[in-house]
């Protein structure tokens, strides 16, 4: 494998570092992405600066990964943090892990800064971590993001009926699936 395996010529992806605080902390309490994530409640900064403390621990540990996706900047030597890709629910036995990713700002939706940091992410995962698969739990309504995984490969495997209660009524959820085009070990 050659060069940084975590970046590619439009994104990088890093791990959060404590001058991040301030990022992430208006970042997970934008209560407008909070029905995407599922969160119900405000982070503080001390949690959010505890989670950057224990951030060291390797994935084989703490069972989850949080990177910054950082936009590249062509005309100057500075990253742009754009968002967040989540690696969540790892599973070392069964090698498999749920994944999400965040472009935080409208103005930076739509650049393809999802697809390429996905992209990085997912040759990481099947190269360096080696897990057999990826997932994905997208809202019904959440054509953009559906489009996006599909977009990647991931197939819809099943839908989950009213999963998500909404301010509206209650939501479909779809499970996405990613397989390793190379598994490690033989189907039984």
């Amino acid at each position: 494998m050659e060069g940084n395996v975590l970046e590619n010529s439009v994104v990088k992806l890093r791990a959060p570092e404590p001058e991040d605080v301030d990022l992430l902390y208006s970042w997970e309490n934008n209560m407008e992405i909070w029905k995407v994530s599922n969160t119900l409640t405000p982070f503080s900064k001390y949690l959010l600066k505890k989670y950057i403390e224990t951030s060291h621990l390797d994935i084989w540990e703490s069972k989850q990964l949080r990177l910054i996706i950082e936009a590249k900047d062509q005309n100057s030597l500075m990253n742009v943090p754009v968002g967040l890709v989540d690696l969540f629910d790892f599973d070392p036995y069964h090698l498999r892990a749920g994944v999400g990713v965040l472009i935080a700002k409208n103005e930076d939706r739509r650049k393809g800064y999802a697809t390429e940091a996905l992209n990085v992410l997912i040759r990481y995962v099947f190269e360096v971590l080696q897990l057999n698969q990826l997932y994905a739990n997208v809202s019904a309504s959440n054509v953009i993001s559906l489009r996006l995984f599909e977009n990647l490969g991931f197939t819809k495997v099943g839908v989950k009926k009213d999963w998500l209660k909404t301010l509206n009524g209650w939501e479909d959820e779809v499970l996405l699936q990613l397989l390793n085009p190379k598994p490690r070990l033989p189907k039984s």
